[in-house]
């Protein structure tokens, strides 16, 4: 049953994801695709699993740092982190801003719902 609602979750993060990539107005060599798909295995932590990111979430977090080099690319990224986040049960927020740092990557904005992805620059 839990599997069957972690691929439901994960067809209405990849949904929203084409949503939002379809409303960027300035292209992106980063899609939601790849957020998502980089970012699969950090949902257990982001649920409470672990004290730490596992080392395939950071490696998704590493890849995509390095892959969202333009300001689109980066304003790309945190639209459809919000968008996959929104579309979890049961995500801890405190641990999505956290994730960054434990995996030793520093970005030019915070991980927060709050941010205004248009101005990460």
């Amino acid at each position: 049953m839990a599997s069957k609602r972690f691929l439901n979750n994960l067809v209405a993060a990849l949904f929203l994801c084409m949503v939002v990539a379809a409303a960027t107005v300035v292209e992106s060599a980063v899609t939601c695709g790849q957020v998502t798909s980089s970012l699969t295995p950090c949902i257990p932590y982001t649920r409470g699993s672990g004290a730490a990111p596992s080392a395939a979430c950071c490696s998704g977090i590493r890849s995509l740092n390095s892959a969202a080099r333009t300001t689109p690319d980066r304003q790309t990224v945190c639209k459809c982190l919000k968008a996959v986040a929104r579309s979890i049960s049961g995500v801890n927020y405190g641990a999505v801003a956290a994730m960054p740092g434990k995996c030793g990557v520093t970005l030019p904005y915070k991980l927060s719902l709050s941010t205004d992805c248009n101005k990460v620059k």
